[in-house]
């Protein structure tokens, strides 16, 4: 196939596509979109944040300051 045929063969077919306007189920894309268990008011939540207390504790005694410089810094 030369190459002019060629191109005109690519041209009617991008022409084709880009003309080509099928009909569309939107309640069924929606459906498909949404997905099978999800609710709609459950996807605007807010997320869920970790709880942290258990760390608290642990790290308790790092966070507790008097406010006193002790010198362990450097002067230069």
């Amino acid at each position: 196939m030369g190459r002019g045929r060629q191109k005109a063969k690519a041209t009617k077919q991008a022409r084709d596509m880009k003309y080509f306007s099928p009909s569309t189920d939107y309640s069924a894309l929606q459906r498909e979109l949404r997905g099978p268990d999800s609710r709609p008011s459950s996807q605007h939540s807010e997320p869920v944040e970790p709880d942290y207390s258990e760390y608290a504790d642990k790290y308790a005694d790092d966070l507790e300051d008097d406010g006193e410089d002790t010198g362990s810094r450097r002067t230069g």
